[in-house]
């Protein structure tokens, strides 16, 4: 179900983004600028990261950002997203009244990126964008969670957030759902869908498999 979930989404963000011959086309005029890109910008922040937890930056849109918010709706507190890129989701969190509002990346270009973001809406003083390994940080004190990750990495962080998070912790995936947990909302459609999960729900669920072993 969740393969075809994700084969769904990879689907339509292909065909949203460009069809197949105009990719072609820019990949062959512009080959050598992006691979000058990705070594010089992207790449650093994967060059200490095992392979199978390595994400490529690809910046949310702002469907995705929004399906996002809309989930977080009601919601108040402190907010981290882990892999923030760029720092929209941080950002537009703050503008929400998210505090602290608060991005973990471990790219040093995309961290500069999000500052200056930041910097040009008026709001550095506001957010937090730390260069830190997401899986080196302690999570317990944030009630809302956001993710826009690979899924072989969510399948790895599922662990990290039911040990760590409070017991009113919501968590919100973009692009890609958890591949073990049922969401409890679900917001938008094809690639710009986001996914909402409860951790004290999620805990129960893992309790009830539990009692049935």
């Amino acid at each position: 179900m969740e393969d075809d979930i994700q084969e769904e989404v990879l689907s339509e963000f292909r065909e949203k983004r460009l069809g197949g011959w105009q990719i072609l086309q820019l990949t062959a005029a512009t080959g050598l600028t992006v691979y000058a890109v990705w070594a010089g910008i992207l790449m650093p922040g994967f060059r200490r990261v095992p392979l199978k937890l390595q994400v490529p930056y690809i910046p949310a849109s702002k469907a995705q950002v929004s399906n996002v918010m809309t989930l977080m709706k009601g919601r108040s507190g402190g907010i981290a997203d882990l892999g923030s890129g760029d720092g929209r989701i941080v950002l537009e969190a703050c503008r929400r009244g998210f505090s602290p509002a608060v991005g973990y990346e471990l790219n040093p270009w995309l961290v500069r990126l999000a500052h200056f973001h930041a910097w040009r809406a008026g709001h550095h003083r506001s957010v937090s964008y730390r260069r830190e390994d997401l899986w080196k940080v302690d999570l317990s004190t944030y009630k809302n969670i956001t993710v826009f990750l690979a899924p072989s990495v969510l399948s790895l962080l599922q662990k990290k957030l039911l040990a760590e998070l409070p017991e009113d912790a919501l968590i919100v995936a973009g692009r890609f759902p958890f591949p073990d947990w049922t969401a409890c909302k679900v917001e938008g459609e094809g690639v710009d869908r986001a996914w909402a999960y409860q951790i004290q729900e999620l805990r129960k669920q893992y309790e009830s498999k539990d009692n049935h072993v």
